[in-house]
């Protein structure tokens, strides 16, 4: 019984773990002030960006919804 209660929490514990690995994709957008104008940094010269990590989903393919 200990057994089978270690293989089953082993089992369903390892599931959120497969779930977390998602590929990501850095998006990088200028930072702008209220006129509109680009943010340059004083030292570098540089535009300010803002930059966030975003899920990137797969694209299922699958057949046409017959018409009816």
């Amino acid at each position: 019984m200990k057994s089978f209660l270690l293989a089953l929490a082993l089992t369903f514990g390892a599931l959120p773990v497969v779930a977390q690995q998602q590929e990501t994709k850095k998006v990088c957008v200028d930072v702008k002030d209220k006129e509109g104008k680009p943010v340059k940094d004083p030292k570098t010269g540089k535009v300010k960006q803002s930059c966030k990590d975003v899920k990137q989903h797969k694209k299922l393919e699958g057949t046409e919804v017959p018409k009816k």
